[in-house]
């Protein structure tokens, strides 16, 4: 039976709950029975794997490949899931190269089994950090099935603290953001955007993003995040605006959200 974590509420209460019994929830859950068979498996197997053909056509050595990068969904899109493995990441014409979502290129990056002779699932210490990160994210999605937001909150400080970290540009960070379908519901959420923001051409959401953050912090750039007093803010902003936007009574957790707001606590 899979441990389900505990949430006894949601909205910042369930967030400072679930960041005091993180270690120990996150704990019981790898040992569920079938999260930890799939992980082992992973491990054992992987580095005989050096082929997407291989990979893809093993259910459950794929279930934990994409499970890590939070493609779960893909389980299914065999065919797709191969090109996009042997197409690699090198070539700008490559499929995850020209796909809106950036996680398509993070896994075919991860695994480089068209960018390179030896493919990375056959170097150091690769089935680890994989099965890890599909262990985390695999918690992630049972502490959504209780509450999303939460589930939000928790892969934002791993997800945006790793793209503030890159050397890159800043307008290339904010694409990036813009690319990874929970990090754009958690910025547009933060900053109140209206849901007809993503019809809007990038740049103009560029643009939008940049002037929201400097309202909101002093300060237009992604790198910002990597700190993680910034990143704590962002978290709060969004978890009080994701009560709002679920409506409120006067008994509710929208109605303290927005006591919050009116109290002069910048969201």
């Amino acid at each position: 039976m899979t441990f389900q974590p505990v949430i006894p509420q949601g909205g910042l209460g369930g967030w400072a709950f679930l960041n005091r019994t993180l270690d120990a929830q996150q704990s019981a859950f790898r040992k569920s029975p079938e999260i930890a068979r799939d992980a082992d498996y992973f491990r054992q197997n992987i580095g005989s794997v050096t082929s997407a053909e291989a990979l893809v056509a093993d259910r459950r050595l794929l279930r934990v490949a994409l499970g890590a990068f939070g493609l779960d969904a893909d389980i299914d899109n065999r065919f797709f899931i191969r090109k996009v493995l042997e197409d690699g990441s090198l070539d700008p014409k490559a499929l995850s190269n020209r796909l809106a979502d950036k996680r398509y290129l993070e896994f075919s990056k991860a695994f480089g089994f068209g960018d390179f002779a030896i493919p990375l699932s056959q170097v150091g210490d690769f089935a680890e950090k994989t099965a890890l990160a599909f262990e985390t994210r695999q918690f992630e999605i049972a502490v959504g099935d209780s509450d999303q937001n939460l589930r939000l909150a928790l892969g934002l400080s791993r997800d945006l603290g790793a793209i503030a970290a890159r050397p890159s540009a800043d307008t290339t960070l904010w694409f990036t953001i813009l690319g990874s379908p929970p990090l754009r519901q958690v910025f547009e959420t933060a900053f109140g955007l209206p849901k007809g923001f993503g019809a809007l051409d990038l740049d103009q959401q560029v643009g939008i993003l940049r002037d929201r953050a400097e309202r909101a912090f002093g300060d237009d750039t992604v790198a910002q995040f990597a700190d993680p007093d910034r990143m704590n803010e962002l978290t709060r902003r969004f978890l009080i605006r994701a009560d709002l936007q679920g409506g409120f009574s006067a008994t509710s957790r929208g109605a303290i959200a927005l006591q919050l707001l009116q109290a002069g606590q910048p969201a």
